[in-house]
């Protein structure tokens, strides 16, 4: 043989023993097989979604108590459960709530849909202004009116996920808002062809009111101004300055059980076992909502099942050999509601809090070209702990070699999406807190996005580097340090 190729052969040998010395112990454990058939259980049709607040997120919460049980880990919830229950205030607006104008009765949700609620009975003219690119807030007296004014897209970027989603914020900001400070006790927006195009998705956002946990600032409607809109149809009736609103509008509070699903790994150190690294990922979706493409159940299997699966294998991982430390693997319910289950767990945790010395959040890591994908929290502001970055970088480079976008973590990006996840409450806190995402893509928020549209090896791969870097964690002499002076810009 060459010696050219003798030094191949052993160069080949070397790198392959160096690649399995980096690699821990039981990266074997994730298994592609495993990832599938936990997903399209979980993101199966028989949850219906799992909405938060509903039984539907309940039994898919159930089913993964089940799954800790069966890989072993040991109960880290409230009384020796896998459960930490809370409460869920919802607010939203009464079925017998009504609105007329002049005589003419507008059907909830389907004429007219409330976009910001309000206790309140209304029976007052409606001073109709025009399009919204036409008004100068600075010379109009609105103080003590209800104002109408027709919608208007111009300037509002909406290069954004879920658009339809978004649009009547953005212009409930730019427009209705300074109105409100001026004094206007009630606005009505007229839908232009953006806003129509968008109704049915507002209005199911709308009709679900908003969602809070005990001392949350939604936990009341503190409102007193509501916001209204209106198709363009009901223009004819406003334009001519004529036309007087009679409306009102209740808001009925309920209270709904969500759940956080708690279990544990013990560490095998003496000392370290006191102190816990934190995975992370949530159990609802979106439930059932208007169909697109013949489907109306929002499954959820990139958001949140893929990670969720992944927590499961990495479970595996651990049991099969334990780190140094303990590993508390918590699947947050209502996250979809506001962060509520991670809000209400950093606030009442299972385990000392001062103890948790990392997170590793995950949300959506199924999807894209299998070569690349993200963490949030790698650059400042947003990154909260150089050495859990290194980490992560580290296992990166040991193991799938992901290409990785950083833009999405610049303070800058419109979708703001580090402030959107489960790792805030605890980055909030000074805890060292990273997330793990393969990014968005146009099934988010769906039905589309079901357990056969996931790229299974890519979830294997993001599966795996969580691991890497938990394994790290989990045996580090010191525990990642918080970076001095941490503080988000909003």
């Amino acid at each position: 043989m060459k010696k050219s190729n003798l030094l191949f052969l052993f160069l080949l040998v070397t790198n392959t023993v160096l690649a399995q010395l980096n690699n821990p112990p039981a990266l074997n454990a994730i298994t592609i097989q495993d990832l599938k058939k936990d997903l399209y259980a979980f993101a199966d049709a028989h949850f219906n979604g799992r909405s938060a607040g509903t039984l539907d997120e309940l039994k898919a919460s159930m089913w993964l108590a089940d799954q800790y049980r069966a890989i072993g880990l040991k109960p880290a919830g409230d009384d020796g459960t896998y459960f930490q229950y809370f409460t869920l205030w919802r607010n939203h607006i009464a079925d017998n709530a009504s609105v007329v104008i002049n005589n003419t009765t507008f059907s909830l949700w389907k004429d007219v849909a409330v976009a910001q609620m309000a206790n309140i009975s209304l029976n007052a003219p409606i001073v109709y202004l025009g399009n919204a690119l036409d008004i100068d807030t600075s010379k109009i007296d609105v103080k003590g009116k209800v104002i109408a004014i027709e919608a208007n897209a111009k300037g509002i970027n909406l290069n954004v996920s879920l658009p339809t989603w978004r649009y009547n914020r953005y212009v409930f900001t730019k427009y209705g808002l300074p109105l409100i400070k001026k004094g206007a006790i009630a606005i009505i927006f007229i839908a232009d062809d953006v806003a129509e195009n968008a109704w049915e998705d507002a209005a199911e956002n709308f009709k679900r009111g908003t969602y809070d946990i005990d001392g949350g600032v939604n936990e009341n409607v503190t409102t007193t101004v509501p916001v209204l809109w209106f198709h363009a149809s009901a223009k004819a009736l406003l334009q001519q300055n004529t036309a007087t609103i009679k409306a009102n509008l209740i808001v009925a509070k309920y209270p709904y059980p969500s759940v956080n699903v708690v279990g544990k790994i013990d560490g095998t150190d003496a000392k370290l076992k006191a102190e816990y690294l934190l995975y992370s990922g949530h159990t609802d979706a979106h439930g059932i909502r208007n169909e697109i493409k013949n489907d109306s159940i929002y499954y959820g299997a990139d958001d949140n099942g893929s990670v969720d699966v992944a927590m499961l294998a990495n479970a595996r991982a651990f049991i099969k050999k334990p780190a140094k430390r303990s590993v508390i693997f918590v699947i947050h319910g209502a996250e979809e509601r506001g962060l509520l289950g991670s809000r209400y767990f950093s606030s009442h945790p299972t385990v000392p809090i001062k103890n948790i010395v990392a997170v590793l959040n995950g949300d959506m890591i199924g999807r894209n070209t299998t070569d690349s994908a993200a963490i949030l929290g790698m650059k400042p502001p947003h990154r909260n702990s150089l050495d859990l970055v290194t980490m992560a970088l580290d296992a990166n480079n040991e193991g799938p070699k992901f290409k990785l976008d950083d833009t999405w973590d610049d303070v800058s990006h419109i979708e703001g999406w580090y402030f959107r996840s489960d790792h805030l409450p605890y980055a909030r806190l000074g805890i060292p807190a990273i997330m793990y995402t393969s990014l968005l893509h146009p099934d988010y928020h769906t039905p589309q996005d079901n357990a056969e549209s996931i790229n299974y090896p890519k979830l294997k791969k993001m599966a795996d580097w969580m691991y890497r870097t938990g394994w790290k964690v989990a045996n580090a002499t010191n525990r990642p340090a918080t970076d001095k002076g941490f503080k988000l810009e909003r």
